[in-house]
């Protein structure tokens, strides 16, 4: 890996642990109908790195984030939680946007990945509690992943527009 490309998997990474923590401390809106909802900030991050470097460099962003986010604001529950989503979240993307990108936007391609990520955490939770009952809240995380899929692309996209016009400079 070249040092440039190894200062901005860095700076991305800095980056998305930053929206990892500022996010533990916005107050959840919806805590009556979803509680432990979160709009998932360090997902523009996970998307802009998955569009610019490829699945590799997107699992490592979004583990590393998971991982030292986690050790700053979380707690090993948490992490686990965080890790499994975004596995499988940042797989799912990848192949949409590798295999599907002509069906798909950067904000179907969001969506797919909110909706991958509470599948994978409701699962880790439900293993962990030995309870599948759990899954009965899928379809509000689901309602509640529309929004938050939508806007994390829509943000990806003017993310990935300003630094596309910041290099033609």
């Amino acid at each position: 890996m070249s040092t440039r490309k190894f200062v901005q998997i860095a700076m991305l990474t800095s980056l998305g642990i930053a929206l990892h923590m500022l996010e533990a401390y916005i107050p959840n809106p919806l805590i009556v109908f979803a509680p432990g909802a979160k709009l998932g900030l360090a997902n523009i991050i996970a998307l802009v790195t998955l569009v610019l470097f490829g699945l590799k460099y997107a699992l490592l962003v979004n583990i590393l984030r998971c991982i030292i986010g986690g050790l700053i604001v979380g707690s090993v529950m948490s992490m686990m939680y965080s890790i499994s989503g975004a596995i499988i979240s940042t797989i799912l993307m990848w192949a949409t946007y590798k295999h599907l990108s002509k069906y798909f936007s950067l904000i179907g391609v969001s969506l797919l990945g909110a909706i991958g990520h509470n599948i994978a955490q409701l699962f880790v939770a439900s293993l962990l509690v030995s309870n599948m009952h759990l899954f009965i809240y899928l379809p509000i995380m689901m309602l509640v992943s529309i929004f938050t899929g939508s806007f994390i692309g829509f943000t990806a996209i003017h993310v990935l527009r300003r630094l596309n016009t910041a290099t033609q400079r």
